[in-house]
């Protein structure tokens, strides 16, 4: 468990260093600030993209009792 919390906090603090030197010296900053701050980005947005719009479960029971969406 607190192995995780170190990686967690060290990518993060990497991510932040990322940001704030493209933001306070962008002409100094360079790909690699450039990738790891738009691949922290596209991370952050992955858990709405990945998560179930509805229940698999309710569906399931509806047709099995014959209701259907109706």
């Amino acid at each position: 468990m607190v192995r995780r919390w170190a990686l967690v906090l060290v990518l993060g603090g990497v991510w932040w260093w990322a940001v704030l030197r493209l933001i306070l010296e962008p002409e100094q900053a360079g790909l690699v600030e450039g990738a790891v701050a738009a691949g922290g980005w596209g991370l952050s947005l992955l858990p709405v993209h990945v998560t179930a719009t509805a229940r698999p479960g309710r569906a399931s029971e509806r047709a099995a009792q014959g209701r259907g969406d109706r």
